[in-house]
């Protein structure tokens, strides 16, 4: 009976299958369609149909019996240390993101003669403000690590 349905339903699926055209206009504008026009810019593209059959059910994982697993002090154990290396990490980024901070904050009160316009000004400075967009984008990955330890 399943296989009787199966057939049915792949052999329904052929008739939602149409021809496809790329047509190219004499402006050189590109169309799609699946009405082939009398234009001469019009190639059939060789499209395959698409599946709808829905996927098999999947088995109940299971894992093999040599699959390695820990104990769940041992887990935990494991992420109380990641949660530490990650905070150290975090605390080191910060000082880092502060320190560039500060430099940058210094190097825009500071005039060189040969900045007289903005644009010199602002190719000195990148730099700095890239080093600043680092160290905020360690922290902000940081944090949101964190979050995701157990």
């Amino acid at each position: 009976m399943r296989l009787c349905l199966l057939l049915l339903l792949a052999c329904s699926t052929s008739g939602a299958y149409a021809e496809m055209w790329k047509c190219i206009d004499t402006d050189g504008n590109t169309r799609y369609t699946n009405v082939k026009g009398d234009a001469k810019g019009c190639k059939g593209l060789n499209l395959e149909p698409i599946n709808t059959a829905p996927p098999p059910p999947r088995a109940a994982q299971q894992k093999p019996g040599n699959f390695p697993s820990v104990d769940n002090d041992t887990q935990r154990s494991r992420d109380a240390g990641r949660r530490k290396i990650l905070e150290q990490e975090l605390a080191q980024e910060q000082l880092q993101l502060d320190a560039a901070k500060k430099q940058l904050t210094e190097q825009k009160e500071v005039r060189l003669g040969n900045e007289k316009n903005f644009a010199r000004v602002e190719e000195r400075l990148k730099p700095f403000d890239d080093k600043v967009k680092l160290h905020e984008g360690n922290v902000e990955s940081l944090r949101k690590e964190l979050t995701n330890v157990k």
